[in-house]
């Protein structure tokens, strides 16, 4: 009944994933408590009876079965605030990936590597959550590179700048912009921030970006440096003197033997 409801029904809503997940959970918990109730009234169970019951129950086996029912009560307000849905790109800790399941007692996300992580509902509501498509696909993408010292400045910024137009995914509005962040120690470092329609192809397309910048800075003759450090020498006599001091007790005839 479950599937049928979800491929019948609530597929053709027209709703995002995020919100028709939701809906078949809460009426497949809405059917399980509908068929308990039918069970206990076709067997002439008395309610009272059944709720005194499960309070004597509930005094042993409340301890043992804390964390279930903190988890579980945890996806209840999941699926009612929804500060998660499924299809989301979400960080938790370590762990980073979309959210393909919220189930009654955790969540399962997919990392970028198809690896399934599989975090407890009140993990996901005590902990901090960034979740970078909460309102909207669309997300900002930085690209850094560093170039030489002796490099115009106002020409990377252009070299820059045409990259992010060149690709047909990068909006223009929020336009583009390059920022000169930082005096590196062999590079003058700058970013190049653009934004995207939808995060899902965050990688594929900052490694498009990456890849004309690359050749963008090689066509216009703009060097990137690699790291490299000057090396100081302050005192050659005393260096001079002890490798000759070390040459001389090598060939020494004791050395010899």
């Amino acid at each position: 009944l479950k599937r049928v409801l979800r491929d019948r029904v609530i597929s053709r809503t027209g709703l995002d994933s995020g919100v028709q997940h939701s809906l078949t959970v809460g009426f497949g918990y809405l059917g399980i408590l509908v068929a308990l109730l039918l069970t206990v009234a076709v067997l002439g169970i008395s309610l009272t009876n059944l709720a005194l019951i499960f309070g004597a129950l509930s005094i042993g086996v409340g301890l043992g079965l804390q964390s279930v029912v903190n988890n579980f009560v945890s996806g209840l307000i999941l699926l009612i605030q929804r500060p998660i849905k499924v299809g989301d790109w979400v960080v938790v800790g370590e762990y980073e990936g979309f959210v393909k399941n919220i189930r009654a007692i955790s969540t399962e996300l997919e990392t970028f590597d198809q690896a399934s992580i599989i975090i407890p509902n009140s993990e996901m509501v005590s902990s901090v959550v960034v979740n970078w498509t909460h309102t909207s696909r669309t997300i900002r993408i930085s690209i850094k590179v560093g170039v030489a010292y002796d490099a115009e400045i106002s020409h990377v910024r252009e070299v820059l700048l045409q990259c992010a137009a060149a690709s047909d995914e990068v909006l223009s509005y929020p336009e583009p912009e390059v920022l000169f962040i930082d005096f590196g120690p062999s590079s003058l470092d700058f970013e190049l921030r653009v934004y995207i329609l939808n995060a899902d192809n965050n990688l594929r397309i900052s490694s498009d970006i990456r890849t004309e910048v690359a050749q963008a800075l090689r066509a216009a003759e703009i060097d990137i440096p690699f790291p490299q450090q000057d090396l100081q020498i302050k005192n050659v006599a005393d260096i001079v003197a002890a490798i000759t001091a070390q040459q001389r007790g090598n060939t020494s005839p004791a050395a010899a033997k």
